[in-house]
């Protein structure tokens, strides 16, 4: 048995106001090749298929003619409910799709019983057991208690999460132990075990995020512990939109996401996973599909000159250019869509390329934004995110990002945390005279007040743990004593 394992779709995204919509046509009829071309068996869609509860009209359009499509392929289709997806959204047409070969399990709510599924392959006969789990919102499976704290509730969260698949896990053994009778019955009970699948949609411990990803229990559960997963064959997930395995396991996986949904995602490949059964053995034999990119899009970073230098450089850049200008151009995208890169980018439209600048500089650049425009004169790319970074800045941070909090005084602690306001000193001001100047050079008088008044609160503090360490020694000390200043107080 062959089974597609995709997630966060994310249908009907708006990327700095930028539709996706064709990338996501483009990816979902790549998707139907793939299930042709490896003669897929069943696809897991682990949570997330639209971007927001109520999705635009073109998005349920695209979610329903891909199923459509998928139909008459002889493959079942798994949808799970995401921490994007509308639960109502989805279920008003799960009645419909359970006629097209399709499960849509939208939430946890119901009966343990219809979230543990039979997957048939393309003969019809059983070949595995999943259990369907959604993103589960607490609600679902928590009771709320008063007098809890912070770590009671995560506590308590992560316990029902396991016990919510302890609870299918337990009943997908019972429908397994009634398909293999089955089978027996039939007379085929020399085949092997049938394998168990779960999902989840949820962030385990340890993971790599990307900016476009939302936290799910905030306040609560920061991850979900890998061991509190269920033995089974494997472990479908969702929510995470970079590809990677969890707890250093080949069998409990991420796919990620198929097309970037921020720019920090670019470095990573963009794949789908590909788990294949063979009927002999229940351990599966894992591989990934890479998918194409199907929108140019690049994140350059550097200063001024770097950034020009980039921008003449890039193949992207300048083959969308030459595809503007000529109007035959082909409007398929040229890359092979097996690329296994992710530096391999589908030139393949007439469409503008998408940037992310991040430009460092010490200088207050109030024309920024015209300079890089003016770079991109004649070129066919688009600036989606503008970003200004300080050298100074990345610089100290580097230096103290493996310094524990501890080894750091408490001025080292104020310094780090200035640097982040940018509020740069010149060096050159030596003299109250600064007080004197124009607006545009006040900051540094600023600094020294910010300095100022933190070295009074310093000494403030020590002050009055002096006095109330004297304070206990009142008994000992002479009845004069306490009518003198403290000398040291005095000279602070």
């Amino acid at each position: 048995m062959k089974i597609l394992h995709t997630s966060d779709w994310h249908l009907g995204q708006s990327f700095f106001t930028k539709s996706r919509k064709k990338e996501h046509a483009a990816f979902l009829k790549w998707l139907l090749q793939q299930v042709e071309a490896h003669h897929i068996d069943a696809i897991i869609v682990a949570g997330d298929v639209f971007d927001t509860g109520t999705p635009p009209s073109y998005a349920r359009e695209l979610y329903h003619a891909f199923i459509g499509e998928l139909q008459g392929m002889q493959c079942t289709l798994v949808v799970l409910g995401g921490n994007h997806d509308s639960v109502s959204v989805l279920n008003e047409s799960k009645a419909l799709l359970k006629y097209l070969n399709s499960h849509v399990i939208a939430s946890t709510y119901g009966e343990i019983s219809e979230q543990v599924i039979a997957l048939k392959n393309r003969k019809g006969q059983p070949s595995a057991v999943l259990c369907v789990v959604p993103f589960i919102r607490p609600r679902d499976v928590l009771v709320s208690e008063s007098g809890q704290n912070a770590t009671d509730k995560r506590q308590a969260l992560g316990n029902a999460i396991k016990q919510h698949y302890a609870s299918l896990y337990s009943e997908a053994l019972t429908l397994r132990n009634t398909l293999e009778n089955n089978r027996l019955e039939e007379g085929i009970g020399h085949s092997a075990a049938i394998p168990i699948i779960a999902t989840g949609h949820l962030t385990a411990l340890g993971v790599s995020q990307s900016e476009s990803v939302r936290d799910i229990y905030i306040g609560t559960l920061e991850g979900f512990d890998a061991k509190g997963f269920p033995p089974a064959d494997y472990i479908a997930l969702g929510h995470i939109h970079r590809p990677q395995k969890v707890a250093k396991t080949e069998h409990i996986r991420y796919s990620g996401s198929p097309i970037p949904l921020s720019f920090d995602e670019l470095t990573s490949q963009k794949q789908i996973v590909l788990v294949e059964f063979d009927g002999v053995s229940t351990t599966p034999n894992i591989s990934t599909l890479p998918v194409p990119r199907f929108q140019a899009m690049e994140v350059i970073k550097g200063d001024l000159k770097a950034i020009e230098a980039m921008i003449n450089e890039s193949e992207a850049i300048a083959y969308a250019s030459l595809a503007n200008e000529d109007q035959n151009a082909s409007s398929e995208p040229l890359a092979s869509h097996e690329a296994s890169s992710s530096n391999e980018k589908p030139f393949g439209s007439k469409d503008p390329v998408w940037l992310c600048i991040e430009v460092e500089t010490e200088d207050y650049l109030t024309d920024l934004q015209q300079r890089i425009q003016g770079l991109l004169e004649g070129k066919n790319a688009e600036i989606l995110q503008l970003k200004r970074m300080r050298k100074r800045t990345v610089k100290s941070l580097s230096k103290k990002q493996n310094v524990q909090l501890s080894e750091l005084s408490v001025n080292e602690v104020f310094e780090a945390r200035l640097v982040l306001e940018s509020l740069d000193e010149e060096p050159n001001e030596t003299s109250n005279e600064a007080s004197e100047l124009p607006q545009k050079n006040t900051e540094p008088s600023r600094i020294k007040r910010i300095k100022h008044l933190f070295a009074e609160a310093v000494a403030l503090v020590h002050t009055n743990k002096e006095d109330l360490e004297n304070s206990e020694g009142l008994v000992q000390s002479k009845p004069a004593s306490e009518s003198e200043p403290n000398k040291e107080t005095q000279g602070d």
